[in-house]
């Protein structure tokens, strides 16, 4: 199986799958919509992530800092009342154990990555400043990475600046070309890079594209699901090929199993391609 052999899956698919899929060099070996913009979901927090890392190293912020865990958040909408997230709606129960006290900002920012907590993630975003300019910094890595369309303008469950027409979007090609840079030492330090690839590569939300990688091979990973969303963006290293990049993001009408299932048979395709050498 081929990248190329799931075309006519891709296209009878109902609503838009997008992929980017190619080695560290940025040329693809498959590409399909790969700048169609897809509501960003949670994919956005890598962005935020190394936005925090790049204020830590330019010694606007102290990653083992404690800071206070709430639940108010700043609106990116202007003269909006603050918002808050769902503890319903959050993938991690850990953060919000810690309600009412505090967490160091690098604990909180794994979180974010490895079980996808929205709160960890409004209060990374809060750590970097007020709302102009944390969005400003989650946007200059997406600039940085080379990505064309994808940007990041509020937090998550700001339901207030989502009425207001304030998003964030991704494309599979500027999700590829983040998790590059983050390769290629674009964003931070190589020490600091390797930091960010290990949180990622500890990813426990392993739904989708791990379905079609072999048991144990070793990603870097960030998915994000909603209702009619799920997308996923990897760094894959087998063992006897080179590293490479994929990208996968499906909006359309299917249930978030069928979407996984597509995505995992995407990631045995690129595995067939990319991964045996």
């Amino acid at each position: 199986m081929t990248l190329q052999s799931l075309t006519p899956e891709l296209d009878a698919f109902p609503g838009t799958a997008s992929v980017w899929c190619g080695p560290l060099d940025g040329s693809a070996v498959f590409a399909r919509a790969e700048h169609h913009l897809h509501y960003a979901a949670s994919t956005m927090k890598v962005g935020v992530m190394a936005a925090a890392w790049r204020a830590a190293e330019a010694g606007r912020l102290d990653l083992d800092a404690e800071i206070p865990v709430h639940n108010e958040h700043v609106s990116a909408a202007p003269g909006a009342p603050v918002y808050t997230n769902d503890p319903a709606y959050d993938s991690d129960q850990q953060v919000w154990d810690r309600l009412g006290r505090g967490a160091p900002l690098r604990w909180l920012i794994e979180r974010m990555i490895v079980r996808s907590s929205n709160l960890a993630t409004n209060l990374v975003l809060g750590a970097l400043g007020p709302n102009e300019q944390a969005f400003a910094q989650v946007n200059e890595v997406w600039q940085l990475a080379g990505a064309s369309r994808a940007h990041t303008d509020r937090g998550i469950e700001d339901y207030p600046a989502r009425e207001s027409g304030i998003s964030n979007e991704v494309t599979a090609a500027d999700l590829a070309a983040l998790f590059g840079a983050l390769a290629d030492e674009r964003l931070a330090s190589a020490a600091g890079s390797a930091a960010m690839i290990d949180v990622l590569t500890a990813q426990q939300c392993r739904d989708d594209l791990h379905l079609g990688l072999p048991t144990g091979t070793r990603v870097a990973l960030k998915n994000g699901w909603v209702t009619g969303e799920r997308h996923s963006s990897a760094l894959i290293f087998p063992p006897n090929a080179a590293p490479y990049l994929l990208a996968a993001c499906t909006t359309g009408e299917v249930s978030d199993a069928d979407a996984c299932a597509l995505l995992g048979r995407i990631a045995a395709a690129s595995w067939a391609q990319l991964g045996v050498n």
